[in-house]
């Protein structure tokens, strides 16, 4: 690990992995005082997963490598708001972050146990416990603002996690008074859930955190 190199922490999304586009993209695009790591959070396995365990892993990484800067894609949004939470202080850029996933998820799942969801990176469908996405509903991860500085970077035309709801969250935590100077709200017109068209603008808001 360089020691000078500017450090930051990916946390992927549902059903992805660490080598997914967008992450791959961030490393094009970064000049090279950049340095970004990502985890892999299916954890302990993608058919058990657990959202504890995967903040640990998460806040495991962010304090070995120091990140000066925690990105969370989607459900690593939630994980990334848990570890502020938990006390690691770096501020965040949360791209789409799926606030409200698990009431979300537990309406559109099928009968049965485990569920089967295809995941991206292996390439087919694999079973999930439905415990999680009960888990999940259960938790209120977008109640109270984050400590550290928060930009949400969220498409408009998202087709898995609602603009308006996201929207919704963030000026509840305006309107609460505690968000971190620096702290904004980017919408991307016509951004999808993924927004890899549109990885220039996550980059900006990184480097606009770093300062």
């Amino acid at each position: 690990m360089n020691s000078a190199a500017i450090r930051l922490l990916y946390l992927h999304g549902f059903a992805s992995s660490p080598f997914g586009r967008k992450v791959e993209r961030l490393r094009e695009i970064l000049p090279t005082r950049y340095e970004l790591h990502a985890r892999d959070l299916n954890v302990p396995s993608f058919e058990e997963l657990d959202f504890d365990e995967m903040v640990r892993v998460a806040l495991g990484a962010a304090n070995k490598i120091n990140a000066e800067v925690i990105i969370g894609s989607s459900l690593g949004a939630l994980v990334a708001l848990e570890v502020a939470r938990k006390g690691f202080g770096a501020p965040m850029v949360l791209v789409a972050p799926a606030l409200g996933f698990g009431a979300r998820w537990l309406e559109k799942l099928p009968d049965g146990d485990p569920v089967p969801f295809f995941h991206h990176a292996i390439g087919r469908e694999v079973p999930i416990h439905r415990r999680f996405f009960e888990d999940m509903a259960s938790r209120t991860l977008e109640a109270v603002p984050p400590a550290p500085a928060v930009s949400i970077v969220m498409g408009e035309e998202d087709e898995s996690v609602p603009f308006e709801g996201v929207r919704r969250v963030w000026l509840d935590w305006e309107g609460s008074g505690r968000l971190a100077p620096g702290s904004r709200f980017v919408a991307i017109p016509g951004g999808d859930h993924s927004l890899v068209d549109h990885v220039d603008r996550i980059a900006d808001e990184v480097r606009r955190m770093v300062g």
